[in-house]
């Protein structure tokens, strides 16, 4: 697996300032590693480049330099769980081809299969939506059942028509072999009724974005009942679940979404279970974004979820 030369991180030089000798940043504990030093860390950035499948507005290429810098700058420590107790991995960004989205897909399968492979947990800064396929697709085995947490507006399952978009991985994960289908944050009025047929065909789940009125804590206990014969986890946060007002920076920002308070807490709670295989923050576009809004919100679900992660690891 090669590196992209552009854009290598940067960790140290994106620290905020502070003479505070008792400030400790995330530019502090994550380094660079290559695909031989990576099985020394838990956690392992990937960044993903890419936003060539988008149906609206572009801009979700430029994420994963943005939402490096913004987490650079934080603080490391969870108010409850304390900080990392060890260094953060970051293999840099794929080298991804500029040819159509199904080459793409492919060439990140290809990709992500080496990365699982090396045994941190990775976590992908998309990038756009259709990623999802080739991040997931490496984890799809006939002897185990396999199942996607999907915060999203959207639910992603479009056919396939002339070539796969931001808006087909489910339908694509399904015809490859997905188990377990968990929609969140799923917004009225932004799907259409045959595509919510073929959730429900596929035995997935719908929470929308309007059952968090019952707290963090009951959607979760509802994910997790839906998980039961689940073997393999993987989460998939797509920025535009947040409420437009919070996340301005997406293809397609939407009202009546999640608060970033509920996103966190779900995603946190969610990180810290044992079957989790990967986690990706996708469709985050920076050049739409108001005041890094969308940025910060993005940085600040890696965090939690990899608080939630370390935690039950340790």
């Amino acid at each position: 697996m090669t590196q992209n030369a552009f854009n290598q991180p940067d960790w140290e030089g994106w620290i905020g300032p502070s003479s505070d000798p008792n400030d400790r940043q995330f530019g502090n504990v994550v380094s660079a590693v290559e695909s031989d030093t990576a099985a020394d860390t838990d956690v392992v950035f990937v960044g993903e480049p890419y936003d060539g499948a988008v149906i609206s507005r572009r801009g979700a290429r430029e994420a994963p330099l943005e939402i490096r810098r913004s987490l650079a700058a934080m603080k490391t420590t969870h108010l409850s769980a304390g900080e990392p107790g060890s260094q953060l991995g970051d293999l840099g960004d794929l080298n991804l081809p500029e040819t159509d989205v199904a080459d793409v897909q492919e060439s990140v399968q290809e990709t992500a299969t080496d990365i699982y492979k090396m045994g941190p947990l990775p976590v992908f800064l998309g990038g756009d939506n259709s990623l999802t396929y080739g991040n997931v697709a490496p984890l799809l085995d006939a002897n185990r059942d396999v199942g996607v947490i999907n915060f999203d507006a959207h639910l992603d399952c479009r056919e396939v028509q002339g070539g796969p978009t931001s808006g087909t991985p489910y339908r694509q994960l399904h015809e490859a072999g997905l188990d377990t289908y968990i929609a969140v944050g799923a917004r009225h009025f932004e799907t259409s009724t045959a595509y919510i047929k073929y959730v429900r065909e596929q035995d997935g789940t719908i929470i929308p974005a309007d059952t968090f009125v019952d707290g963090p804590n009951a959607v979760t206990e509802t994910i997790q009942d839906a998980l039961m014969d689940v073997d393999v986890l993987y989460l998939s946060v797509d920025c535009d679940v947040l409420e437009a007002s919070a996340a301005p920076g997406v293809s397609a920002p939407t009202p009546g979404g999640l608060t970033t308070r509920e996103l966190f807490s779900a995603v946190r709670t969610l990180a810290a279970d044992e079957r989790l295989a990967g986690v990706e923050v996708v469709e985050c576009a920076p050049p739409l974004d108001t005041d890094g809004l969308t940025v910060d919100a993005a940085a600040r679900t890696v965090a939690h979820a990899i608080s939630g992660y370390l935690e039950i690891d340790s």
